[in-house]
């Protein structure tokens, strides 16, 4: 999805000026003054998941800094000086710099040498692997290991902290008794799935949000490796040795400046497909900006040694010179159409398929807000499918200096949502996603992509509509609604979620788009910093569904009614198992993980100033 700050606290500097401080004489950088001069306006509540101060403050100032000088804002960040960022990152944080390593776990969180030892199989035991489940998306889990009145049962067997984050939105993968998690500070961990203790830790230059893929490879000394593969923020995929996390290889799949692998990448038949895209939007948003350049794309990778196979791009040019903005600055374009989430993989014709984001810039292309269909073998676009024309954006649509907004002006209504290919009761098939628009698509494969229904269930917007996604089982489809809604504070300028506005559940006929039922949400009530939105991915087993919402809550609704039967708050302190301190908040990105009786899922995803938190959270019925 085209999250229009990632890393979430580089925005502040959008507003900034570009000057760098080149004497070493000069008095030492005012973090305050910076702050209110650069960061203010973003971080005041009124952009889309930029932490709030008291988000920022629950932050180290290590953490900060490497959120200022790498990922989406890096453009702009190089040219700040040194000692601007780590002033900056003081003030924010209200913190010191720490000589320690402060996301080093401790030797007591590690497995014991007993547990360690014992082998690993990807394919023993039950599975929840990568984004959604399966190489068709559906976020489904058949044998779940645990029934729908088993869910009313479900209690907490154990919380894992991630160190020093106040942001928890990686997706969890579960296989061969292990959990497979990445964070913010870019740290990849495999955990014990009954204990929660580490197996092993990984650290990555970037955010590693994926979720994760196993197969089969040459290790360094010839023999046969079992390797996870995932990606970062810096569009660095991985092959890591399964047991051990040694690195197997390392690839850069885009040169890009800011291009990032946010959708997790889908193995099949020995090739990993990778979806790209990119924080351009960001940086976008500066006068001085040259927007924009960078497109979209998928790369096929060899699993075994990362040797690209082929690329395509979902802009079939490079960007050109168009025209100049209003203070003389050089524009470029088409550029955007990223691909924010996992592709679909159609053994049956085998095709790829995608869902793409916005342009950046103008001209728009055909190729934007639109499912995608690619020959696994070549690369080759297939077909198209837009669902939105002409939808232009960049961080200056909504910021005070709209001198860089294209003339289009969004709306904005990109896919996050991965595209889930299902088949239908009557034998035919249809390829099923949610848009920022707060339309649900059901398009056919098989038809050139021709639209079989679409039903809009909210009013849409930048964050709103559907975000990260649905689940569907052999009937149904499931939606969650963000619309997420913004109030004036009354004490300044800043902005906070409206308590009152967004959430909602749905379930819609796969074969006709017919609404079965509607859930509405519930009201938050006077906790601070609340949106009932609904903007994190759904997943479902026999006869539940589960929506996590930004208030806190993670909700159990019954497929065939709506019902809510299991309802839990994650917003409180907990003893982890790795002794961090940690907090539960909002729910957004990823969705539950769920095999072998044990439902995990992250919390902590704050929007729009939401409820910040850092905790990986295991529930098993009655926590055995």
């Amino acid at each position: 999805m085209k999250l229009v700050i990632r890393p979430l606290l580089s925005i502040c500097l959008l507003l900034g000026a570009v000057s760098v401080v080149a004497n070493a004489q000069a008095p030492a950088p005012d973090g305050e003054a910076l702050f209110n001069d650069m960061c203010t306006t973003c971080h005041n509540g009124s952009l889309d998941r930029a932490p709030n101060r008291e988000a920022l403050r629950a932050m180290t100032a290590d953490r900060v800094l490497a959120a200022l000088e790498s990922g989406a804002m890096v453009s702009v960040t190089s040219r700040r000086s040194s000692a601007d960022r780590r002033a900056i990152a003081s003030f924010a944080s209200g913190k010191t710099f720490s000589l320690v390593n402060e996301t080093i776990p401790s030797p007591a969180a590690m497995c014991s040498a007993n547990v360690s030892s014992k082998p690993f199989n990807s394919q023993t035991g039950p599975q929840w692997i990568g984004w959604g489940q399966n190489t068709s998306n559906d976020r489904f889990q058949k044998a779940p290991g645990l029934t729908a009145t088993d869910i009313p049962k479900l209690k907490l067997k154990w919380a894992f902290g991630f160190p020093t984050d106040i942001i928890s939105n990686a997706q969890s993968t579960i296989a061969g008794g292990r959990v497979f998690v990445g964070s913010n500070s870019g740290i990849v961990y495999s955990l014990d799935a009954a204990s929660g203790c580490i197996h092993w830790y990984f650290q990555a230059p970037a955010t590693v949000r994926t979720g994760f893929n196993f197969g089969t490879v040459k290790g360094p000394d010839g023999k046969q490796v079992e390797a996870t593969f995932f990606g970062d923020l810096q569009a660095n995929m991985y092959a890591a040795d399964a047991r051990t996390g040694k690195l197997l290889w390392k690839v850069k799949v885009d040169p890009f400046q800011v291009a990032r692998v946010t959708g997790s990448p889908k193995l099949y038949n020995g090739r990993l497909y990778v979806p790209v895209a990119s924080g351009e939007e960001g940086p976008g948003g500066v006068p001085t900006y040259e927007c924009c350049r960078f497109r979209g794309s998928v790369v096929a990778l060899d699993a075994a040694t990362g040797k690209q196979i082929w690329k395509t791009f979902t802009i079939d040019q490079e960007a050109k010179p168009t025209k100049k903005n209003k203070i003389g600055t050089q524009l470029w374009g088409p550029s955007g159409a990223p691909i924010w989430s996992s592709p679909a993989i159609d053994a049956k014709l085998n095709r790829l398929y995608v869902t793409t984001g916005n342009n950046y810039s103008e001209p728009s292309t055909r190729t934007s807000d639109a499912f995608i269909a690619m020959d696994l073998a070549t690369g080759k676009i297939l077909w198209t499918r837009q669902m939105t024309e002409s939808d232009a954006y960049d961080v200056a649509c909504r910021m005070p200096d709209t001198t860089n907004c294209p003339d289009s002006d969004g709306p904005d209504y990109d896919f996050a949502a991965s595209p889930i290919l299902v088949t239908l009761s009557n034998g035919k098939r249809a390829i099923v996603a949610g848009q920022k628009s707060a339309y649900v698509h059901a398009i056919d494969p098989d038809q050139q992509g021709e639209v079989i229904w679409s039903k809009k269930i909210g009013r849409g917007g930048s964050a709103g509509g559907i975000q990260w996604g649905s689940a569907a089982d052999a009937q149904n489809v499931y939606v969650g609604l963000s619309d997420i809604g913004r109030v004036m504070l009354t004490y300044s300028q800043n902005t906070d979620a409206d308590p009152k506005v967004g959430g909602g559940m749905f379930a819609f006929r796969l074969t006709d788009g017919v609404q079965v039922w509607h859930t509405a949400p519930t009201e938050c009530g006077t906790k601070p910093r609340c949106s009932p939105a609904q903007s994190a991915a759904i997943s479902a087993m026999p006869g539940v569904a589960f929506s996590g919402s930004e208030d806190g809550h993670m909700r159990a609704y019954a497929t065939a009614t709506g019902k809510v039967i299991w309802d839990y708050d994650t917003s409180h302190e907990y003893k982890t198992v790795n002794g961090v301190p940690g907090r539960g908040g909002s729910m957004d990105g990823p969705g539950p993980a769920i095999a072998g009786g044990m439902v995990l899922f992250n919390s902590g995803y704050p929007t729009s100033g939401g409820q910040p938190g850092n905790m990986l959270l295991m529930f098993t019925v009655d926590g055995k």
